[in-house]
């Protein structure tokens, strides 16, 4: 496993490598999800790359950048146990060098909830993931399903720029109790750890209740509401049903929508989501 840590080093290399490689972006503080998302990529491509960043331009004011767990020896450790062909770590200044100025805004897609939640954040996340697809030139490039609005945003971009690449979106790994793998579940205190159960627990009553035949959204959002609400813990930013393609809030959900929900539990903030199938 080869870990590059300059860009122009990676520039040089990029040419030596196969048409046929894999991208994995992460932030770092690797879970068995990013892991999940490494084996998918390495029985698909030829050669296969993780991108270690954690991204400034897409945390706002006041959120946890500076906190956001970080352990590179953990990751190339983990990496190295996935056989994994190299990792790309580059610092901050070498993916923003002096003078950047810019930036990729995706328009409809970024809108709604986390678009409301945290301003910015999908222009950070549509830049630097930009940034990252020019510099690895990937044929595919995987996500996972917990971040269902982020992969839309970036699949858009994909498509209406034109780029030369599949983007690949991979199931939620969860854990055992339902709670979707992240790496800011390592800030929950015990309490709140047993509480964030109460998520996964309000996406399946949805689940369920349209698969019993409930295709009112505002019924749907109810039932995870009265679910959240049974937890003192549980703090909700939105609970929402949408068009799994647009994100828009529907009235009805027809052959497919999706469940979102974010909810905080003391300073952490967890999303996840649920498709709406027959």
């Amino acid at each position: 496993m080869k870990v590059v840590t300059s860009i122009p080093e990676w520039k040089a290399l990029r040419p030596k490598l196969p048409d046929s490689l894999g991208l994995i972006p992460t932030m770092g503080f690797l879970h068995e999800g990013h892991l999940s998302l490494v084996r998918r990529s390495r029985a698909e491509n030829e050669v296969s790359v993780t991108w270690i960043f954690v991204n400034p331009k897409q945390f706002g004011q006041g959120e946890d950048f500076t906190s956001y767990p970080r352990d590179m020896d953990r990751d190339l450790h983990l990496l190295e146990g996935e056989r994994m062909d190299y990792v790309l770590a580059p610092a901050v200044e070498g993916v923003y060098a002096p003078g950047f100025q810019t930036h990729v805004h995706v328009d409809e897609v970024s809108k709604p909830l986390e678009g409301v939640s945290r301003p910015g954040h999908f222009r950070g996340v549509a830049t630097v993931v930009a940034k990252m697809f020019c510099l690895t030139q990937p044929r595919r490039a995987y996500f996972g399903q917990k971040d269902a609005q982020q992969c839309a945003v970036v699949r858009r971009m994909a498509e209406d720029l034109g780029m030369l690449l599949d983007v690949v979106v991979c199931p939620t790994v969860r854990e055992p109790d339902g709670l979707a793998m992240s790496s800011r579940n390592v800030y929950l205190s015990p309490r709140e750890r047993e509480a964030s159960t109460v998520i996964y627990r309000a996406l399946q009553g949805a689940a369920q209740a349209y698969r019993a035949g409930e295709r009112r959204a505002q019924a749907l959002r109810q039932l995870m509401l009265a679910t959240l609400a049974s937890e003192p813990l549980a703090r909700v930013d939105y609970a929402a049903v949408t068009d799994p393609g647009t994100f828009a809030e529907i009235e009805r959900v027809g052959p497919r929508g999706l469940a979102l929900l974010a909810v905080k539990f003391g300073k952490t903030r967890l999303i996840d989501n649920i498709e709406l199938a027959e």
